[in-house]
């Protein structure tokens, strides 16, 4: 199985989406084949990577009501080693169409146990992530019973601890109640301004109050990662040179090397 990574906060506008895209392309580039599940009904992670809305016959709603598998829904983007499961605006009627199934929580965990034959690149895939809505609903709770462990993105401003001790609650009950090996990746925190000196005292004060959790890697506030969805890109194909590009690069070694150090415990 791959190792399957969920991306949450459900605070909006905190970078979850982009880093989800530009996460994935950066490992795919050294050398992972990665598959992202979009959970998110907006749609931005399928839009940010090219895949138009005609293109999304089969979407991860049909993954969650059991209409289709992990084969039948995914899609290869331009990004080589790097696929999706696209989401719809049909995800917003997720809730009721399952709500009254004793499983409701698992459907993701199921259907993700049975992607065994699904290639990218003609191989197994090394890398799960999924991408979450901005709220601790269904899908999201779908999305961390699924994972092996959160990755949580966190914006550079006043209000990041604010919402962070509501989502690790969440996750402690998840992992007492639904997936005892729930474990916390990192917290990666973004839109960093180093102009700005709030950004600086959140990034200290985030540190003080999560430790090593935080990655060392700071995804600054970049023009180009603003930019690279509007062209249905990740930035590290629109500008591979630019800060949050490399951002991005660092991150990836990173997230590996923590991921080689949880294996070898």
């Amino acid at each position: 199985m791959p190792r399957i990574l969920t991306l949450a906060n459900q605070k909006g506008g905190v970078g979850k989406t982009t880093t989800a895209i530009n996460l994935a392309t950066a490992l795919a580039a050294i050398g992972e084949r990665v598959l992202i599940i979009d959970v998110d009904p907006q749609g931005n992670a399928s839009t940010g990577l090219g895949i138009s809305r005609a293109g999304r016959e089969i979407s991860s709603y049909d993954l969650l009501v059991g209409e289709s598998d992990v084969a039948g829904a995914a899609v290869m983007t331009d990004v080589p080693n790097v696929a999706i499961v696209p989401s719809t605006m049909d995800l917003l009627g997720v809730e009721l169409a399952i709500a009254a199934s004793s499983d409701r929580a698992f459907r993701l965990r199921d259907a993700l146990r049975g992607m065994d034959g699904f290639l990218v690149a003609g191989k197994p895939v090394t890398y799960v992530l999924i991408d979450c809505p901005p709220s601790l609903n269904l899908l999201t709770i779908n999305a961390l019973v699924a994972a092996d462990a959160v990755l949580v993105p966190l914006q550079c401003e006043f209000f990041a601890l604010e919402g962070l001790s509501q989502l690790l609650q969440t996750i402690e009950h998840i992992r007492s109640t639904l997936n005892p090996r729930l474990s916390i990746q990192g917290v990666v925190m973004t839109m960093f301004d180093k102009r700005n000196n709030l950004s600086e005292q959140v990034l200290t004060d985030v540190r003080s109050e999560m430790g090593d959790l935080v990655y060392d890697t700071v995804i600054p506030r970049n023009v180009r990662l603003s930019e690279a969805p509007s062209y249905g890109k990740p930035a590290l194909l629109y500008d591979l040179k630019c800060a949050g590009s490399q951002a991005y690069l660092r991150l990836a070694t990173e997230v590996i090397r923590r991921e080689r150090r949880l294996q070898a415990a």
